[in-house]
């Protein structure tokens, strides 16, 4: 048993060096970029899986995920994120990228993706994404979100502690179910590559001086017209 608890952990270290070891470059990062829009458009483009502007509005920031978890007995969940967070004058940041993922042990097989959307209802929800590692859900109360298709038949409200609302493109979510989220860090070396800079989250996020490369505006001008 104890032979068999070692090699799992190596495993583990060896897919940490693995994911380590990948080399990114610009390219693959817009193309992270385009395809968290898409997730969002994903959501917003199906009635039954649509945010409720009211929520979009009140938000002040926005996680956009893919994710991929797939093993067997060991499970690994990666993949990656990007955030955004409205400042003090009431416009949107930058995007900025994050890394998104989590180890877990046990009897598990197959894999499955996981596209979705965290709205941070409150600024300090929003400022646990300058550290090193976070936890939305554990840090955070985070419950599966009010759609829009559901929005009339909702008459009970959330509970007022909620500060983190999850979205999917999975019809059929469960409104209110408490959300377990994986831990997410800021990708330095994504975030580094796509702006030159070597600015971290806090400048980022909140600070003006960063100028948009031309492949953000497409999410920044999307984000805007959502939360309108």
């Amino acid at each position: 048993m104890k032979k068999f608890l070692i090699a799992l952990l190596c495993l583990a270290s060896l897919a940490g060096r693995l994911s380590a070891a990948q080399v990114l470059d610009r390219k693959e990062v817009i193309e992270r970029l385009d395809s968290c829009e898409a997730i969002l458009q994903e959501i917003q483009g199906n009635f039954k899986t649509a945010i409720p502007a009211e929520y979009l509005r009140a938000a002040k920031g926005i996680v956009i995920v893919n994710q991929f978890q797939a093993g067997f007995i060991l499970g690994i969940k990666d993949g990656y994120a990007v955030a955004m967070v409205r400042r003090p004058n009431g416009k949107w940041s930058v995007p900025a990228f994050l890394k998104a993922g989590e180890v877990s042990f046990g009897l598990q097989a197959g894999g499955k993706t996981f596209n979705g959307v965290y709205l941070l209802m409150d600024d300090s929800t929003a400022r646990l994404l300058f550290k090193n590692r976070m936890n939305l859900g554990a840090e955070a109360k985070a419950v599966a979100g009010v759609r829009a298709a559901e929005r009339e038949a909702v008459t009970k409200p959330l509970p007022s502690d909620v500060k983190v609302l999850v979205y999917t493109a999975q019809e059929g979510f469960y409104l209110g179910a408490a959300i377990k989220t994986g831990y997410m860090s800021p990708h330095e070396e994504a975030n580094r590559l796509f702006y030159n800079t070597t600015y971290r989250m806090p400048e980022l996020l909140y600070s003006d001086w960063v100028t948009p490369p031309p492949e953000a505006r497409y999410i920044m001008d999307y984000v805007a017209r959502l939360t309108q």
